[in-house]
């Protein structure tokens, strides 16, 4: 690691594998955030106040790109700034770790992914095409009008395997490099890819910056994301690891991302079902490639369930993964 100091005397590989634990069993806390602001709403907010302030039309491609760089790396800067200073105050103070265990899986995804696309086979199953748009369009930027109940399972399993990228792995990273600064910058500009890096009229230049950093603050972590659900295939009932890989390796590149076709298509092998394709943002039709096309895109509620088996198992060979460097630490005194 390229960030290790403790925090009380307790190791990062420490704290990010207590948090894993904390943020599975209970999530982000959620009540607590009905009254004070979640960090991440804290990003979004100041991202959009910039975006109002500073990206406007009257304004040329080149002027909003270069308001659009200073905002990203403001932001960068402040989140990172932000990160070190709890790090700080968390070694200093008694059983200070725990305070840096609680920023840490305030950052994490694990719970609240599964608990929004399990929420997702619910509606489809108890509500129809309704309950299934209702609940996909809580974690999809594309219009759920468009989609039918095939589209709508799809468009489930594709935020699932993507944000195990976004939400859990790249986060990990990012800590096990560079501590809380870095997790905290990721998650500014994780934040400010989804909401200004669409390559839309209005965001094009502004939001440049903000998606290019995004990309290449995921180019390992989606990779790291792609081979943990090959290997999670292995452990799951009906499946195919092989395909998996193929897949993977195949079609990883045709997304229009060069990081969110790699997990996807790593899902999509396993699970033995199509996924992309054209589908609809913002009203513009995006005739995007299917990843696994070899295999059916007619699937269901019980296709997002074995998605989620891939991604429980895939998120523990991952805890696991994070233990064992934790365990060096341990035996290496470092605690």
């Amino acid at each position: 690691m390229l960030f290790n100091p403790d925090s009380a005397g307790v190791s990062p590989p420490v704290i990010l594998f207590l948090a894993l634990a904390l943020d599975a069993a209970f999530g982000e806390f959620g009540p607590a955030f009905r009254v004070l602001p979640h960090p991440v709403a804290m990003i979004g907010g100041l991202t959009g106040w910039f975006d109002r302030r500073l990206n406007r039309e009257r304004r040329s491609e080149s002027a909003r790109f270069v308001r659009g760089a200073v905002v990203t790396l403001l932001m960068v800067a402040l989140a990172a700034g932000a990160g070190w200073g709890l790090h700080r105050l968390a070694s200093t103070v008694m059983h200070g770790w725990a305070i840096e265990v609680l920023a840490v899986t305030l950052l994490l995804a694990q719970r609240s992914l599964f608990d929004h696309v399990r929420a997702v086979a619910r509606g489809l199953e108890r509500d129809g095409l309704t309950g299934g748009r209702a609940a996909v369009a809580r974690i999809v930027g594309r219009d759920p009008e468009e989609l039918d109940r095939h589209g709508v399972a799809r468009a489930g399993i594709e935020s699932l395997a993507e944000s195990f990228c976004d939400g859990v792995v790249a986060p990990v990273f990012w800590y096990l490099l560079l501590g809380l600064p870095g997790l905290a910058a990721y998650k500014a500009v994780n934040t400010m890819d989804s909401m200004i890096g669409y390559r839309t009229v209005r965001h094009a230049a502004f939001g440049r910056t903000a998606a290019r950093l995004d990309d290449v603050m995921n180019y390992i972590p989606a990779r790291v994301a792609a081979a943990l659900i090959v290997v999670a295939s292995v452990f799951v009932p009906g499946g195919r690891p092989g395909a998996s890989f193929r897949v993977m390796a195949r079609d990883g590149g045709k997304h229009r991302s060069p990081n969110a076709g790699w997990p996807e298509a790593a899902m999509a092998g396993a699970l033995g079902v199509a996924l992309a394709g054209p589908r609809s943002y913002h009203g513009a039709v995006m005739n995007e490639p299917w990843v696994g096309g070899e295999f059916p895109a007619r699937i269901g509620p019980p296709d997002i369930r074995r998605a989620l088996y891939v991604f429980v198992v895939a998120c523990l060979l991952e805890a696991v993964i994070v233990a064992l460097i934790a365990s060096l630490f341990l035996a290496g005194g470092l605690v």
